[in-house]
């Protein structure tokens, strides 16, 4: 019979041959099997997966409930092996999650921000792209949904302008997918990408979006430069911790994209998986989660419902 350690390194080895990360739980994984060495016990119980997952104190509950569900998934797979192992049941650590409802700029605001970032300033630290970069970044995760980091991993070779088509690569999934654009969103990226030749005189990064430096660039320069123009356009308080993200631009997108289908008679219920695979969500109940969280959608839902109710002998 393997070790606990030895069980671990083949456990993580197969969940990444499966297309898993693990990146969190191969950080997690080997601490508990270091707790239960200290303890003097080879193999796993649920009095140590419970005493561990909450050391220390002042952890929060939700990272209790995570290390407790890395710990479980490695016990089913070891109890393969080792009979003496203790699976701990779902629940013993309960933890439910809020989720933030998301900010839905209007088109206004969408508007004042793109403006304001074609008025960035150019003298140094920042450069005469720095303007150009930030309108064209902003508009491209309103207008396609696209993930932050999706669109700072953008490279040149994945902007096809002549078909409109756009190969994203999450870093969130390991995985990439095809996205249309539309003309004038083709015709933004042509621009700026003439405007990005023009101040370098070169490419100087296989990257799409870059820093003075011709760099990838930094994704928390790019959050600082938001929050400023969020504070100018009225967006954010001065001072404030909290606020509209860059992350609401994709929900912002979603919901949009819903209500146009819903005020069309689109069957939603239908399209619905196409607006999924676009977006790039594993599971299609990522997705439904919008209806849930949009008093709005959900109207839409209900009132289409209501009339198929009506229609029904």
């Amino acid at each position: 019979m393997s070790t606990l350690g030895e069980a671990l390194v083949e456990y993580l080895e197969l969940r990444r041959g499966l297309g898993f990360k693990m990146q969190a739980a191969g950080l997690q994984l080997p601490r508990f099997v270091g707790f239960l060495e200290r303890q003097q016990t080879s193999f796993i119980t649920t009095r140590l997966a419970l005493e561990w997952s909450q050391e220390p104190a002042s952890v929060q509950p939700a990272e209790w409930a995570r290390r407790l569900g890395y710990v479980r998934g490695f016990a089913r797979y070891r109890s393969a092996t080792d009979p003496r192992t203790e699976i701990p049941t779902s629940g013993l650590l309960p933890h439910h999650s809020t989720r933030a409802r998301p900010y839905l700029y209007s088109d206004a605001e969408l508007q004042a921000l793109l403006d304001a970032a074609l008025a960035w300033p150019t003298r140094w630290p920042s450069t005469p792209l720095r303007p150009q970069m930030l309108h064209c970044l902003f508009g491209l995760l309103a207008v396609t949904g696209m993930r932050f980091g999706e669109a700072l991993d953008l490279q040149l070779d994945d902007i096809d302008l002549g078909t409109g088509l756009l190969t994203l690569r999450s870093p969130k999934l390991g995985r990439s997918r095809l996205v249309p654009i539309h003309a004038t969103t083709s015709e933004t990226l042509a621009a700026y990408l003439k405007h990005r030749l023009a101040a370098f005189g070169r490419d100087p990064s296989p990257y799409v979006f870059v820093s003075s430096r011709g760099n990838r660039v930094d994704m928390a320069q790019l959050h600082r430069n938001f929050y400023e123009l969020s504070r100018r356009v009225g967006l954010r308080a001065a001072g404030a911790s909290h606020g509209p993200r860059l992350h609401d631009l994709r929900h912002r997108f979603a919901v949009r994209t819903l209500q146009r289908w819903y005020e069309q008679g689109v069957d939603v219920q239908r399209k619905l998986p196409v607006l999924s695979t676009y977006l790039g969500h594993v599971n299609v109940e990522d997705t439904y989660w919008y209806l849930n969280a949009w008093p709005e959608l959900m109207a839409h839902a209900t009132a289409r419902l209501e009339r198929r109710w009506e229609t029904t002998p």
